[in-house]
């Protein structure tokens, strides 16, 4: 199972960094948290990298369903994904190395903005606590976007569709505290608990809870579960 899933996986980082669209990706990202970093430091004149962090669901929010749309959408559209099936290769296998082959390039985005961080250690004198709790939160902030893409990317053959159904979804994700505020009872309590920025927010001050640990692992297993039974599904059709 291991050998399937990172042949899979090593076959979509290879995609990523063959495709255009990856580079653009990464380099609207650094730009743009250069451009905050810059807006940050000269504000503040602090060594202080948490404001940048604390941005980092406003540009994945836009960037993550760049990173996914083609994951398995373009596989079905293509015919390619019958082929995969077709395989002794097994739903949850593939789902899991196409998973972890967008994880991979996240991570390899991640490293080029450690030159941030890299800079206030080197001119300046940061709490290294929520340094490593920010990128931890980021890390799991991305790693829950891309899970909720391949989601939305299994459900369409159109990668134009698997953009939109994913930018929507973590905007409801992102926006579900401020809902909150404007609801009650029930409702507001399930809205400010599926909150992305919410589980978020004490991470780049370096406080690590357990149940926000377990809220983005569990919207990480459950889309990875409902997206291999979708595919599943697609076997037999």
């Amino acid at each position: 199972m291991i050998r399937n899933v990172l042949a899979v996986a090593e076959r979509e980082v290879k995609s990523y960094f063959a495709s255009p669209v990856a580079w653009v990706v990464t380099a609207f990202f650094i730009a743009i948290w250069g451009f905050l970093f810059a807006a940050i430091l000269s504000g503040s004149r602090e060594a202080n990298i948490r404001p940048l962090l604390s941005n980092f669901s406003v540009t994945f929010l836009f960037l993550a369903p760049l990173l996914t749309m083609r994951l398995i959408a373009e596989e079905a559209r293509s015919g390619t994904l019958e082929v995969l099936l077709t395989q002794p290769l097994r739903e949850v296998e593939l789902v899991l190395g196409k998973y972890l082959g967008s994880v991979a390039f996240l991570v390899f985005m991640l490293v080029m903005s450690l030159y941030f961080p890299t800079i206030l250690l080197i001119f300046g004198n940061p709490d290294k606590g929520p340094l490593y709790g920010g990128y931890l939160g980021v890390l799991l902030q991305g790693m829950s976007f891309l899970a909720i893409g391949l989601l939305a990317s299994s459900l369409t053959q159109n990668q134009i569709i698997s953009v939109a159904v994913t930018f929507v979804a973590l905007l409801l994700f992102w926006l579900s505290d401020a809902f909150s505020r404007l609801l009650s009872g029930p409702v507001a309590q399930v809205a400010q608990y599926v909150s992305i920025t919410k589980r978020f927010e004490d991470m780049p001050q370096g406080v690590i809870d357990t149940k926000d640990l377990v809220f983005f692992l569990t919207v990480i297993i459950g889309c990875l579960f409902i997206t291999t039974q979708i595919v599943a599904a697609r076997r037999w059709r």
